[in-house]
């Protein structure tokens, strides 16, 4: 199978197209720098086909999609700086990106007919209550500009396909890029103390559990939305980073704070970010591992 993934110079496309080429597909990269700048530990990963292109430029997007022709398209690609996307000058190009971009791809996917994973968030919805958010809610209003995009993206694709895997994720962390992790480690190297919002309650996603699970999907047939985070239970920021620093052998003292004590953020974020997942195994998808177990084996390849 021929798989072409936007966004591999990000946290996920870089474990996406690994996890292809693994498993003996063939694996063709873009982004819009001019190479493929992925990196793990300070080596260059694989080596794997490039293409250079502005997701923002339906021409360019109609051009590479229909003349390559893969069997399926991976769309990783987003604008994800969630409190720059709030500032009034970049409001107009979030929208470029994640919005136009999706659609450019999605219109491109359907002229040739094949699959499309699309990779959205739990920033789609509101953030209220307590019940964990099912694929098929509708109650979105997304909170800030980067979720209202995100589910713009989304609409754009099943507006447009019907052979799609829209998949929402949360909290994600991975080799290639900054992440909670890293800062919080980098943090607790410098710092006695650390102040961490206990009242946003989610599940992390490791990058390369998520990439084997992408894989087995477009392996199938089995269209529609999925939520999907690593196993392990609902924690807060806080427990996240407890946990790091517990396995990492940090001492830091983590202090357990409000979102309102805390401040900072430009954009709003959710309180509830807990997906219902049970989705995957009615489909016959293998769930992730747990999340402490995703953090050990982060830990251990991770170059902190």
């Amino acid at each position: 199978m021929k798989v072409f993934v936007t966004g591999v110079n990000g946290q996920l496309g870089h474990d996406v197209v690994n996890e292809l080429m693994k498993r003996g597909h063939i694996a063709v990269g873009s982004d819009i720098q001019e190479s493929y700048n992925s990196v793990a530990d300070g080596a260059a990963v694989t080596t794997v086909p490039y293409v250079s292109l502005d997701i923002t430029n339906e021409e360019a997007v109609h051009q590479v999609i229909t003349e390559l022709h893969p069997d399926a398209v991976i769309h990783c690609a987003a604008w994800t700086a969630v409190d720059m996307a709030e500032d009034d000058d970049n409001v107009g190009l979030v929208r470029k990106v994640n919005v136009d971009g999706t659609r450019h791809i999605a219109n491109a996917v359907k002229e040739i007919d094949v699959k499309m994973v699309y990779l959205s968030t739990d920033y789609v919805f509101n953030g209220q209550g307590e019940r964990p958010w099912r694929p098929d809610d509708k109650n979105f209003a997304p909170l800030n500009v980067y979720g209202q995009t995100k589910l713009d993206g989304e609409l754009a694709v099943s507006a447009t396909l019907s052979k799609y895997f829209i998949v929402r994720i949360a909290w994600v962390f991975g080799l290639n890029g900054k992440n909670f992790i890293r800062t919080m480690i980098q943090a607790g190297k410098t710092h006695d103390t650390v102040r961490v919002v206990n009242d946003q309650i989610g599940t992390p996603t490791y990058t390369a559990d998520l990439a084997r699970l992408l894989t087995d999907m477009i392996e199938t047939e089995q269209y529609g939305y999925y939520h999907a985070t690593n196993e392990g239970g609902y924690i807060s920021w806080y427990d996240f980073c407890v946990e790091c620093y517990k396995q990492y052998g940090l001492t830091t003292t983590v202090i357990p704070v409000s979102t309102a004590k805390y401040g900072r953020s430009k954009a709003a974020r959710p309180f509830n970010s807990r997906l219902d997942k049970s989705k995957l195994k009615e489909a016959g998808f293998a769930p992730l591992p747990a999340w402490q177990d995703a953090v050990s084996r982060y830990l251990k390849e991770a170059n902190l």
